[in-house]
């Protein structure tokens, strides 16, 4: 079985590709153009092509796991024309390709439309319409898919530095630095965060399975970001609000637990305190 995994050198990518290599899948194959991803990632024995979505060439695959988008919401404003070239070229034509090869295809979406409009932001339009293309190939072309909403993923590789850090990581950073934590607004909005390694156990039970599904990987339980913040340290700052940024986290009522038989293990604070 040959799998390909694009963004395979970034976050979560490269957190699969590392599973599934434990796991004993030979075939694997990246592509990457290292905006966000990294060399440091690279696991031994696997394929690594530095190439864009929108215009690599490869061999035929079975199963696509296609993280390789851009995946910011504020920075999404300034950076709209290669989100534009990244998440609309790029995901239309990996969804073509696995049209063409009858391949099947696990797509991250975005867990920012829920909770707010899905127009709040350029990333979190552009990742709504790519669902819906998604599954209008089903329908037109009888695509094989599998949709997984992440909902705030931190853990091992997550990154820390620059635009594209996630909010577990600039924390982090911050506490690494004895800087203050910066909070924006007031702290109240409330966000899911979930374990890569709770991720990746689930999106490798959902490689397995064949329902064209949309499947919501949370954990169980809703922090506020001012809550959150204090489990590293009462050091904080706070910051004016941003633009495209929603106020809560919604994680739809779904059986993605029931189905999978799978389970978030890792608890926020149990991180947070092994950290510090």
């Amino acid at each position: 079985m040959k799998i390909l995994v694009t963004g395979g050198a970034g976050y979560i990518g490269s957190n699969l590709i590392k599973f599934l290599k434990e796991k004993s899948y030979d075939n694997i194959t990246s592509i990457d153009n290292y905006f966000t991803g990294t060399e440091k990632n690279h696991i031994k024995g696997v394929i690594y092509r530095k190439a864009n979505t929108w215009d690599f060439e490869i061999e035929k695959q079975d199963i696509v796991f296609h993280f390789g988008e851009y995946s910011r919401v504020v920075p999404s404003f300034k950076d709209i024309k290669y989100v534009m070239k990244s998440n609309l070229l790029g995901t239309s034509r990996v969804i073509e390709l696995c049209k063409s090869w009858n391949a099947k295809l696990i797509y991250s979406a975005s867990s920012s439309k829920f909770g707010g409009n899905e127009n709040l932001s350029p990333y979190s339009w552009v990742k709504s319409k790519m669902v819906e293309l998604i599954k209008n190939y089903k329908k037109w072309f009888n695509l094989q898919y599998e949709i997984c909403y992440f909902y705030n993923v931190y853990g091992e590789n997550h990154i820390m530095y620059g635009d594209y850090a996630t909010v577990i990581g600039i924390f982090e950073k911050q506490l690494m630095n004895n800087e203050p934590l910066t909070i924006v607004g007031d702290g109240e909005q409330t966000r899911q965060f979930t374990h890569i390694n709770d991720i990746i156990i689930a999106l490798n039970k959902i490689m397995y399975q064949n329902k064209n599904k949309e499947w919501y990987l949370s954990s169980d339980k809703n922090h506020k970001i001012i809550d959150v913040a204090k489990m590293f340290s009462n050091n904080i700052r706070f910051i004016p609000k941003r633009k495209g940024e929603r106020h809560e986290s919604i994680s739809l009522i779904n059986d993605t637990k029931e189905i999978l038989n799978w389970k978030t293990k890792y608890k926020l604070k149990e991180y947070i305190d092994g950290q510090k």
